[in-house]
């Protein structure tokens, strides 16, 4: 069937994560007061950022050839977080909301750029106390950048379901295992992209937004999955925060073989089918609601399906990629968080178990460095 295509493009990859920084004793949220960053820059350079908010650290792996490559890259990077959070008497967590910080009581990073978001969406951007993972996949060129998209929105629920780690907001169980984009909802241009017939057409789209004063820069479309502005790749951001390196890796080799695996069929004439944004926008509901314990729409047979079934039914088509890309044994990781549970399971275990969200937070950054 793809006699066409003999070997596969490398499907370059970056990673980037933003992390909680933990006062050890209030196990709340910590304003770094730029100290992490500053003394990230000096070994890390570009490759750590400040946020908006002060508690929050982002940052992100140079290109990497494979996945192989990423896990290095993504150990070595919470190692040194890690290191100088401890200079500062701070520890460090990863997971997409904190159980218990309110949003009022974060300091907002002095830098132009947020102030003009701060100024522009006022409390929407004040609140938006969330930490999230973006998964970055080479491909030179735009016109096939575009396609794959459009034919990978259709995953996008079952990778959110592996990852979701927000199940509490302000103190509260939402009652949700991903409730980070509950509030990550209320900015513009978020959630899953629209469909797009051609390259002309999307950028006639970002035309009209920057022409029109909504945006200064194509950055800020901020949708679960898109063709990168500056860099030749596209974008998944709709994963939430992964407590270990090892569910990281795991999700980013997912989500490199699903993109292999669509251009091998594409590069073979054979369409993937693509269905309404609308009815993928059912099943992120699901996924975030419910995580790995709920129903997901097969919509080629139009009914209900264990979202287990549908994540291997997802492993098994793109097994045929898998060997090629050498990422095998960071796939088969599935099964063991299938097993264990997401970080949101996991965590709600240890609240179930203690009644103490102290607790969770002990149990966050217990897992930052395992697997290191």
């Amino acid at each position: 069937m793809c006699a066409l295509i003999k070997k596969l493009p490398n499907f370059t990859l970056g990673v980037e994560e933003e992390y909680q920084i933990i006062d050890p004793d209030t196990r709340d949220l910590r304003s770094h007061m730029s100290k992490i960053v500053e003394g990230g820059k000096i070994q890390l350079r570009e490759q750590v950022k400040a946020e908006m908010h002060q508690s929050v650290v982002e940052v992100g792996t140079n290109i990497c050839q494979n996945v192989a490559e990423a896990r290095k890259e993504v150990a070595f990077l919470r190692n040194k977080i890690s290191e100088l959070a401890g200079k500062q008497n701070l520890v460090v967590g990863a997971a997409s909301t904190h159980p218990f910080a309110k949003w009022q009581d974060q300091e907002i990073t002095d830098d132009p750029r947020y102030h003009t978001i701060v100024n522009e969406l006022k409390d929407i951007a004040r609140s938006n106390l969330i930490f999230g993972m973006h998964v970055h996949v080479g491909i030179e060129s735009r016109e096939i950048a575009l396609q794959l998209m459009n034919q990978a929105c259709y995953f996008l629920p079952h990778i959110y379901a592996l990852t979701t780690n927000s199940p509490f907001w302000e103190g509260r169980n939402t009652g949700f295992k991903a409730f980070r984009a509950k509030v990550f909802a209320k900015f513009p241009r978020t959630g899953l992209p629209e469909y797009f017939d051609s390259v002309q057409s999307y950028d006639n789209f970002l035309e009209i937004l920057v022409k029109t004063n909504c945006i200064d820069n194509p950055k800020k479309i901020w949708w679960d999955l898109r063709m990168h502005p500056f860099f030749s790749t596209i974008e998944f951001r709709i994963c939430d925060m992964c407590l270990t390196v090892n569910e990281t890796i795991c999700v980013v080799a997912l989500i490199q073989a699903v993109v292999a695996k669509l251009y091998k069929l594409l590069m073979s004439n054979t369409s993937f089918n693509i269905y309404r944004i609308a009815l993928i926008r059912e099943n992120k509901f699901r996924a975030a609601r419910n995580g790995l314990e709920g129903m997901l729409i097969d919509f080629g047979k139009r009914i209900e399906v264990p979202t287990t079934d549908l994540i291997m039914e997802l492993l098994d088509f793109v097994d045929d990629v898998v060997d090629e890309l050498g990422s095998r044994e960071e796939i088969n990781y599935v099964h063991t968080i299938l097993k264990s549970g997401t970080g949101a399971d996991q965590q709600l275990m240890v609240f179930d178990q203690t009644n103490d969200l102290k607790q969770v937070v002990d149990f966050i950054t217990s897992k930052f460095n395992e697997g290191i």
